[in-house]
């Protein structure tokens, strides 16, 4: 009898854990039938520098999820159209973009990129170099200048707005300015700058240092004439139609990203935030973004411009 008993208590736990194991497979099942996520990402220099950059946090949400997510590359004057036509879900483009989606399409904020001396925030500096006898906003009156790409907030934004609270207008007040075409638009302006074909550039901060750093420019060489205030750095975010509690799993995906986390990707072990060249991410405070309005408003651009 004592045999038989046993005998009955091992059947019921193979039972028990067949019955564990057939949900947990069916659970994935379920997922990978899922739709897959559409992750959009601003090109950012250009779209081979960014399709690097970005595959490895994609293969990490996709693996957490348990769910397939797919990278979608946007220029950035196409990120809001495409927005609207719902070509995507979720989304990490600068923080300018994000009030255009916030504003006009009821896009959540998740978090923000951490990265250099300003943590999530950056900043945008006008530069000279020394040998111009270029040094205060004043200065800059009649001379020719460079900016980043038109929707950059630490590259176009800030210094336009700097520029105006100065009495400089740039649209009068300059020789000429001019956006360069084409990628790599930040490296442009240093390199305008650099070698004297403009006077003054428009240079996030952080590019600056990390031309700096990496010897391609001595900064002893220039003059900063202006940094502006500190504002949220780029964004991750998702749009409206997106379930609540999957934008709080992709946000806590992020925000628990450690600094040494890895993803196999086509063979290759990478680590994702070195390839996104982060130090990690940081939650996204709504108010924090009212000085990107105040300046948007300001700078007449999107999406309070009055054309």
């Amino acid at each position: 009898m004592k045999k038989i008993a046993q005998y009955v208590l091992v059947a019921a736990s193979l039972l028990s854990l067949q019955a564990c194991g057939s949900g947990t497979e069916e659970k994935k099942a379920a997922a990978s039938n899922e739709p897959p996520l559409r992750f959009c990402y601003m090109i950012c220099d250009s779209r081979e520098l960014s399709t690097e950059r970005f595959a490895p946090f994609t293969a990490y949400l996709s693996e957490k999820l348990g769910r397939k997510v797919e990278m979608v590359l946007k220029n950035t004057f196409d990120v809001e159209t495409a927005a609207k036509n719902k070509e995507f879900d979720f989304f990490h483009v600068n923080s300018a973009v994000a009030v255009v989606l916030k504003e006009r399409l009821k896009a959540d904020f998740l978090t923000v990129d951490v990265q250099g001396r300003n943590g999530h925030k950056a900043t945008g500096t006008l530069i000279a170099r020394k040998s111009s006898g270029i040094k205060t906003i004043a200065d800059i009156k009649g001379k020719t200048m460079i900016f980043g790409p038109a929707l950059a907030p630490f590259g176009y934004m800030a210094q336009y707005a700097m520029l105006l609270d100065n009495g400089i207008d740039p649209e009068t007040d300059l020789a000429r300015y001019d956006i360069p075409p084409g990628s790599l638009k930040h490296d442009k302006v240093m390199y305008g700058v650099e070698y004297g074909k403009y006077d003054v550039g428009a240079a996030p901060r952080i590019d600056l240092d990390r031309m700096a750093k990496s010897d391609i420019i001595n900064l002893d060489d220039y003059n900063i004439i202006a940094e502006s205030e500190p504002m949220p750095y780029c964004t991750i975010g998702a749009l409206a139609h997106v379930d609540p509690a999957l934008k709080d799993k992709v946000k806590n995906l992020a925000l628990n990203l450690k600094k040494d986390e890895t993803v196999l990707l086509d063979g290759e072990v990478l680590k994702v935030l070195k390839r996104m060249g982060l130090d990690g991410f940081h939650p996204a405070v709504d108010s924090e973004y009212d000085i990107i309005r105040e300046k948007l408003k300001r700078c007449n651009m999107a999406p309070y411009d009055k054309h």
